[in-house]
């Protein structure tokens, strides 16, 4: 009988070199690999590795999750700023399987189970990341939505404009290519048995409401690009006109000065 264990998902960087972490990992310690994922038995706790850059330690205290991080820390690729954590406790030799309160309560505690738990966990981790990511680009650049609706413009050069949209670009296109993640993993394809434990997870921690959540979002980046969009417009538009008005200023002068003032 497990009584409060903890669970703990990290979400450390935007994905693994999984093939060379694989092949660490089985020449050094006890790994099973399974479809991008890894499963290590660490200092009497499990360690599951996604290959999209969380890692869930179960049954592992703070000092035993900073060993194993430091040794997969060469593998990471795109270390992030800001670390996107979580964290359950669990028990075993429950009469159903079932989470209330964050506490997660088992029949038993077998390899296999705590994997399916974990996927569900993983994606939750990993679509935080994205939420965190898109909330703090909203924020940014809120700014301009509201100088426009003030000022007519945003008071920023051509190039700050096309600046800020490639960054905007960035941010959703690198969420869009990775949004498949969120889908239910083919692991359970092979091992279709165990579904029922990461729709546990996936229904408590409203995995599917936060995606629509994080679809509404997108869609408020999009419109921002649209804002952007037709500002860089405006500036293209306007330089234009300037420039005709300065070649027809241009071309009065140079006929003033020749046909009707003969100065030249």
């Amino acid at each position: 009988m497990t009584k409060n264990a903890e669970v703990y998902a990290l979400c450390h960087c935007a994905h693994f070199d999984f093939q060379n972490l694989q092949i660490f990992l089985q020449e050094k310690e006890r790994c099973t690999a399974y479809r991008s994922v890894l499963h290590v038995e660490w200092q009497n706790g499990h360690v599951y590795i996604f290959d999209y850059g969380i890692i869930i330690f179960w049954q592992l205290n703070g000092s035993q999750r900073n060993d194993f991080i430091g040794k997969v820390e060469n593998y990471a690729v795109d270390p992030l700023s800001t670390l996107i954590e979580d964290d359950f406790h669990f028990e075993t030799n429950s009469e159903k399987n079932y989470i209330k309160n964050d506490h997660i309560f088992l029949i038993n505690n077998d390899n296999m189970s705590l994997l399916a738990l974990s996927q569900g966990i993983a994606q939750s981790t990993k679509l935080s990341h994205f939420e965190y990511r898109i909330q703090q680009t909203i924020n940014e650049h809120s700014h301009i939505p509201k100088s426009i609706a003030e000022n007519g413009n945003s008071k920023l050069s051509r190039s700050d404009l096309a600046k800020l949209r490639g960054r905007l670009f960035l941010s959703k296109s690198d969420i869009m290519l990775n949004y498949d993640l969120l889908d239910t993993p083919n692991f359970f394809w092979d091992y279709p048995e165990l579904d029922s434990y990461y729709f546990i997870v996936i229904d408590y921690l409203e995995v599917k409401q936060r995606m629509e959540v994080l679809s509404k979002k997108l869609e408020t980046i999009h419109e921002l690009f649209g804002m952007i969009a037709d500002e860089l417009r405006h500036k293209h538009s306007s330089l234009l006109e300037w420039i005709i008005i300065w070649l027809i200023a241009f071309e009065i002068v140079v006929f003033l000065t020749h046909d009707v003032f003969k100065w030249i």
